[in-house]
């Protein structure tokens, strides 16, 4: 179960996903237009060559440090009954379950979706492995075809059975029937049922959601007894079933929406077990009902979050709930938790660096264990196993090779303006009071409830072998905390968003971490809104901002119903159009709104040409407006003092609607060249001498010696 996905908040504007694959093979960029593609101030001829040589030493840098970690374990590896199977981004492979080397079969491609479609979204095996569907994204756009496959034998005849457009969810109920949600224009309302049969193919509809506010999405029990079709908002969830037993049956449901009420399900023995926000503080608690009586008066309480923990998802084995939590400063826990009574919990210590847990499904079998992988974002992920029988948490493989000795992970707190203490993660290889001279690079995000993505990226690895330290500000209007910690950040608190993000960098600088003059800020999408209104009020904390697929005009944006998600998203922001409260706290802080003629940082505004999920007129409208605000600062100054210091602003457009990211390798990698670039060049960093100084001076944290 992942209660960020189940409620359907990773599908709206946020970003959280690591696209970096070293192993994906690459694929034919027609669509790119290499180096900075449009600057809005003017940048003398020698600035623009800088930044692309720079660009061209970044990509052979990424090369390499992607390679190096070319063989670090990923989620593309799941198990059938009588096969394991591999997913490279393009294509999926089987072997046979047997001791000694086995071969590998294709099973399926990619481009059986058709001209276009090219990276592999979200794999199913049936229950007895017959049939493999799979989702396939089209390139440089949202639209995705799931494909249908008949395994067939010990041979291997590979068929296409079907393929359905705009498919986003679907699970197997049996053999010869699957369910799945279609999106269309963003929006996920129906649910169909695909039945394969003597006859032929029968689809049918049978769930369509008539709340525009409401997301639908299918999932399964780990046990696969149940097929569930989950409707939820910002603010309630109501969720259906269909008995694997019975599939053609139609759907029942558990508990009818309510507001405020949300809730996820998962089952075993004939009952199912309920995480409910029914706890403490209108946070998660584990509850238990019968699947016959499965409404909410006959909800039993079973656990509760310990005080100082917040619950993060939960794994259902055979005789054990598994259960992700974290604490007050957002360190990673697993508790465990008998699902027969007396209950007896057990909380099992993950290391210090351990900042990202991801669930490993292994297909259909094996209940009785729970795999992840552990990481941070300079830490390759590592596998773990849970095993139930034996109660014991082990590695399942060599570490040693990506170990970081001098890795320091630091939680902090800061103290916002209202007093409220806010986590603060910091990755360093330094100690803190060596660090006054190391660049700074701050990530936020903070909005739908969404935790900050800490999981591995080389590029983060590279900056941190370079000196810098990486600093993850767990501001509220994210879900680090909880859903209270999601709800004093959103609709009439954002600003509180900007508040804690104030106070974590002033509380680093305070600590001696860097100065303003080395000090970034990254923020993608939704994070932007963040971002942008900070440089509006506290421009002179930062140097350099990179801002990806950025949410700027929120006031716009909200003010349209017609725009894909306004309609969807009013619990997030508000709505403007009918409560003037809610308008005028929007343009409060709207980037947008609030700009004023001052020096900001310098931005670098990565966007994509049809992305559907934030207005690029939207980010034209607030890049012209900056372009002016500080044509009028510096024309206002002193000319040759303000010459010095006048910010660059640049807007580095690209196609297609890759709004997370591109999916190619190469795409992927030449963009975080030019944001490595861009940061080194206004931080006026030499990433040569960065580099060769690492083996000598300790004095200076950007030179600190370092040998991973």
């Amino acid at each position: 179960m992942n209660l960020i996905t189940s409620s359907c908040l990773l599908l709206l504007r946020p970003v959280s996903r690591n696209i970096h694959r070293a192993n994906i093979h690459p694929l034919i960029s027609r669509l790119y237009t290499e180096g900075f593609s449009q600057t809005t101030a003017e940048l003398s001829k020698a600035q623009l060559q800088k930044l692309r040589d720079q660009e061209q030493r970044f990509k052979r840098r990424l090369h390499s440090i992607h390679r190096k970690f070319a063989n670090v374990p990923e989620i593309s590896e799941f198990q059938g009954h009588h096969h394991v199977y591999f997913e490279d981004g393009e294509g999926i492979y089987r072997s046979t379950l047997a001791h000694g080397e086995q071969e590998m079969v294709d099973v399926f491609r990619a481009d059986w979706a058709g001209d276009g479609y090219g990276s592999i979204q979200r794999v199913r095996l049936s229950p007895k492995e017959t049939m493999l569907a799979a989702t396939v994204k089209k390139d440089h756009h949202e639209e995705t075809r799931c494909v249908l496959v008949h395994l067939g034998g010990v041979n291997l005849h590979q068929n296409v059975m079907l393929v359905l457009d705009n498919v986003l969810s679907f699970e197997w109920a049996a053999e010869d029937i699957l369910f799945y949600s279609t999106q269309e224009a963003l929006r996920c309302l129906r649910v169909f049922r695909v039945h394969f049969s003597d006859s032929g193919v029968q689809t049918t509809l049978v769930y369509e959601e008539k709340d525009p506010e409401f997301f639908v999405e299918v999932s399964r029990s780990r046990d696969q007894r149940l097929v569930t079709i989950n409707c939820s908002s910002k603010i309630s969830s109501e969720v259906w079933f269909i008995d694997s037993k019975t599939p053609l049956s139609f759907p029942t449901l558990i508990q009818s929406r309510q507001p405020g009420l949300l809730y996820h399900v998962e089952h075993k023995d004939n009952h199912l077990f309920i995480l409910a926000n029914t706890g403490a503080h209108q946070e998660y608690q584990l509850l238990r009902a019968p699947l016959a009586s499965p409404s909410m008066r006959h909800w039993v309480s079973v656990f509760s979050a310990v005080p100082g923990t917040v619950i993060k998802d939960m794994e259902l084995l055979q005789d054990h709930c598994v259960f992700t939590v974290k604490d007050s400063q957002c360190r990673l826990q697993i508790q465990t938790l008998t699902t027969q009574e007396p209950y007896q919990l057990n909380t099992l210590q993950l290391p210090q660096w351990a900042c990202d847990l991801s669930p490993l499904h292994i297909g259909t079998v094996d209940r009785g264990s729970f795999g992840f992988l552990l990481s941070s974002p300079v830490h390759p992920p590592v596998r773990y196993l849970y095993s139930s029988k034996k109660q014991k948490l082990s590695i399942t493989e060599d570490i040693r090779y990506t170990s970081l000795p001098e890795l320091n992970t630091t939680r902090l707190q800061a103290a916002s303006q209202d007093g409220t203490m806010v986590p603060l993660t910091l990755l360093h290889m330094p100690a803190l009071s060596e660090m006054h001279n190391a660049p700074l690079l701050l990530h936020v995000y903070g909005a739908y409830g969404v935790d900050l993505n800490m999981a591995f990226s080389p590029e983060k690895r590279l900056l941190l072998e370079d000196g810098w330290a990486l600093a993850y500000c767990h501001v509220r209007g994210g879900g680090e905390l909880g859903l209270a910690w999601h709800r004093a950040g959103s609709v009439l608190q954002k600003r509180r968003g900007v508040e804690d993000l104030t106070a974590c960098i002033q509380t680093l600088h305070h600590l001696g971490v860097s100065h303003p003059s080395l000090t970034a800020l990254t923020a993608c999408s939704a994070g932007a809104v963040l971002a942008g209104a900070l440089c509006n009020h506290n421009p002179l904390l930062l140097k350099a901002v990179i801002l990806q697929a950025p949410f700027l005009d929120v006031l716009g944006t909200m003010q349209d119903p017609l725009l894909p998600l306004t309609v969807e998203e009013r619990g997030e922001w508000g709505d403007p159009l009918i409560f003037k409260e809610h308008r005028d706290n929007i343009a409060s802080y709207c980037p947008c709104h609030n700009i004023i003629p001052q020096l900001y940082p310098s931005i670098l505004i990565t966007a994509y040409s049809e992305d559907c999920r934030v207005s690029l007129s939207g980010v034209m409208k607030y890049v012209e407006k900056l372009k002016k605000a500080i044509q009028t600062c510096t024309t206002q100054d002193d000319v040759n003092a303000a010459a010095a210091r006048v910010p660059a602003v640049i807007l580095d457009m690209q196609p297609g609607g890759d709004h997370f990211g591109p999916e190619d390798f190469h795409l992927s990698l030449n963009e975080s060249a030019r944001h490595l670039a861009f940061l080194y060049t206004i931080l006026g960093l030499d990433h040569q001498k960065t580099r060769r100084g690492r083996k000598g001076n300790s004095n200076n944290p950007t030179r600190k010696s370092h040998k991973p």
